[in-house]
């Protein structure tokens, strides 16, 4: 049986978690606007997936936990470093939003950079990086980063055989010196299948709301899978090292696919409750002598809903 509070306190904090609950499913609304048979195609495939409620219960979970690690950034002046790489279609963009959806976004920020440009392309390599790189109370996660050239610029040829070579002896190092300069770096690969890449690359191309996702670098890694395989797996051989290893996360399941990379990331980070003093909001100030201006009618917006 349900009643109404009697603390209007109450009643408003009911309706601001409506609203959020609105917006979870704002965010997490993936059914793509496709033919019932494409539609059916994935069900099929996809029987064991993740339940929405068990999901969207341990989301909540963990991202009260990641707004607890930013307080213990911000508290101690940690630096944080999480790089994000993996297969096209392979879900990192959807996880790095999940991590930033609640979190205060001058603490924890998403760097994705452009192709380099002329000038960028006669610098060091990691030049280009250095600027983003966290300060004192700061998360930055790198949607891709330098690992490009360990990856697309190899496979695609926008990097010579010598500077691929070049940048593997120099890797190792670079994080070392980001690693003793009290960085804490976790590097991340996200993993699909060759037929989960494919499905997935099939609905961005019959979903007119997904469809800016498929690049002519997206339909190139098709073409490229063993190239790519075979680049990756390099790339861990000779980059996988103990101050900053690989974590491996595997994707054919969005949700526990987010889940699983949150929980791992927190386990990593020693963070711990920052304890804060009670907050009480203080009544407003009146100014009797105060009249509010009225302001002419265009410059509020329409009110078309």
């Amino acid at each position: 049986m349900t009643h109404e509070s009697d603390d209007p306190s109450l009643d408003w904090l009911e309706a601001e978690l409506e609203d959020s609950r609105d917006e979870d499913f704002e965010i997490e609304f993936s059914e793509p606007m496709l033919s019932m048979e494409i539609r059916r195609i994935y069900k099929d495939q996809r029987p064991d997936l993740l339940d929405r409620q068990v999901y969207f219960r341990n989301l909540l979970r963990l991202q009260a936990e990641l707004i607890k690690l930013q307080d213990w950034v911000q508290h101690t002046n940690s630096k944080v470093l999480i790089i994000m790489e993996g297969r096209d279609a392979a879900g990192k963009g959807g996880v790095i939003k999940r991590i930033t959806q609640r979190l205060n976004p001058r603490v924890a920020r998403v760097v994705a950079l452009p192709a380099p440009s002329r000038r960028e392309q006669s610098q060091w390599y990691f030049q280009r990086y250095v600027p983003y790189l966290p300060s004192g109370g700061e998360m930055v996660l790198f949607d891709r980063s330098w690992y490009n050239r360990a990856g697309v610029e190899r496979v695609m040829g926008f990097a010579t055989e010598d500077q691929v070579e070049q940048f593997f002896q120099d890797v190792p190092e670079f994080e070392r010196m980001l690693v003793r300069s009290g960085i804490i770096l976790l590097k991340y690969w996200f993993s699909i299948t060759d037929e989960e890449q494919q499905l997935r690359f099939l609905m961005r191309v019959h979903d007119p709301m997904k469809q800016w996702k498929l690049s002519p670098m997206d339909l190139e890694s098709r073409i490229r899978w063993e190239q790519y395989t075979k680049a990756k797996e390099e790339m861990f051989a000779r980059t996988n090292i103990p101050e900053a290893p690989w974590y491996i996360v595997e994707g054919n399941d969005k949700k526990r696919e987010r889940l699983n990379c949150i929980e791992h990331l927190l386990s990593k980070i020693p963070y711990e409750d920052i304890p804060h003093e009670k907050v009480t909001l203080p009544d407003r100030r009146y100014n009797p002598d105060y009249e509010r201006q009225v302001l002419p009618d265009e410059l509020y917006v329409p009110k078309v809903y």
